[in-house]
């Protein structure tokens, strides 16, 4: 056998063919050295030709057109496909495009190969996947404007549903590795007793990371930066009438992501964290109870999984700190937390529960009084304590007010 090697050029694949052709001139007998080589010819050949020659399929509405040709069928006949006369005409027409649901219905009623009717590589990404497109939120979705350029009804966006969300969920590198059966075994989801929709999480957090990603940080992250010295330091940050503002300003410049983006329907989340595209951590918070008290302990929160948990081993750490108690991971980030907060021998000396020396203690150490009182109200289980008072709000912070 001469020497035979994979095939890289024109050039090698005609002298490769030659070689093909005089050997099988030959005929030579089975189970010899010459029979073996145009075996192995034969399929490097191949191999090549798949490669540089790949075999087209026809456009879709062609297909279509020579299908109904061949049948001898009218445009009424592609209604129960395609959902309608005027969608029909559009569709045929080139001014619509066919979804998933009219390619499957098309491919069973007409007796066309899917491969040939896909056209798009969303289309083929959704088709792959195993998804139930129908089960994301989509009329928050598109109301929030998630679905960036589609303009149409929510009727329209139900019918492109696994299009859209196809392209929506491949934005981020890691997007389809957030589906719900896949994240279980990678995230780490503190939450109560209210059974939390998985699409909808998996959207929202999509979300994050779409913001994420197209957020400059002025620095890179270092491993080992958020400690609790650097956390009290972003406390006193509380006392400022711009304090949310300041903390973002402060955790971009030691390259950290703040994001903020409400929760959709069904999630409960207060925040989470994770580790971004870029390998810099992304903090995201939802805002969803409209309180001072609220946004700087879930960040602290957020901050502590950075610090004692985010190494890997868990790509999500997804919270809802209504949710009571939780596992040791949680009971260590809500310890730290509340020691960047106050220092434990701090908050034992705290005189009364009484609104002055709330302020006074606040004063003395130079955080928010609603940090304060929003404790005292937790730990006392009395929501109503100090009245109307120490209850700032923190959605108007951040742009478009959340």
């Amino acid at each position: 056998m001469s020497h035979i090697k994979v095939i890289k050029s024109d050039k090698e694949h005609e002298q490769a063919m030659i070689r093909l052709m005089s050997l099988m001139d030959s005929e030579p007998a089975q189970d010899t050295c010459d029979a073996d080589e145009i075996d192995v010819l034969g399929l490097l050949i191949e191999r090549y030709e798949q490669d540089s020659f790949p075999i087209e399929f026809p456009d879709p509405i062609d297909a279509i057109l020579f299908r109904m040709d061949q049948e001898g069928l009218k445009k009424k006949d592609l209604v129960p496909f395609i959902g309608s006369a005027p969608k029909v005409t559009e569709v045929l027409n080139g001014t619509r495009s066919l979804s998933l649901n009219m390619i499957r219905k098309l491919s069973a009623g007409l007796g066309l190969s899917v491969e040939v009717l896909i056209k798009e590589p969303s289309q083929q990404r959704a088709r792959e996947n195993k998804v139930d497109w129908h089960a994301f939120p989509l009329a928050e979705m598109r109301k929030r404007g998630y679905f960036d350029g589609f303009g149409d009804s929510l009727q329209e966006l139900k019918e492109y549903a696994a299009e859209q969300l196809s392209r929506f969920i491949s934005s981020v590198p890691s997007g389809f590795s957030l589906e719900p059966a896949l994240l279980r075994t990678s995230a780490h989801l503190r939450s109560g007793d209210k059974v939390m929709n998985d699409y909808s999480l998996w959207a929202w957090q999509i979300r994050v990371l779409q913001k994420a990603q197209e957020e400059i940080l002025p620095s890179q992250y270092e491993k080992g930066t958020v400690d609790l010295s650097w956390m009290r330091q972003l406390a006193q940050l509380s006392w400022s009438d711009q304090g949310p503002s300041l903390a973002k300003e402060y955790l971009n410049q030691s390259g950290i992501h703040l994001i903020i983006e409400p929760h959709l329907p069904r999630t409960y989340l207060d925040g989470a964290v994770c580790l971004g595209g870029t390998g810099s951590p992304v903090v995201a918070l939802t805002l969803r109870h409209d309180r001072l008290d609220n946004f700087w302990f879930s960040l602290m929160h957020e901050l502590a999984h950075i610090a004692l948990h985010l190494d890997g081993a868990e790509a999500w750490y997804i919270d809802d700190l209504d949710a009571v108690g939780g596992d040791q991971l949680e009971q260590e980030a809500d310890e730290l937390a509340q020691e960047a907060l106050v220092d434990k021998c701090y908050w034992e000396r705290i005189a009364g529960c009484d609104s002055k020396s709330v302020r006074l203690f606040a004063k003395k150490l130079a955080i928010s009084p609603c940090v304060i009182a929003g404790r005292l109200r937790h730990e006392n289980s009395n929501h109503q304590m100090f009245g109307s008072l120490f209850r700032d709000k923190v959605r108007g912070h951040f742009s478009g007010g959340c």
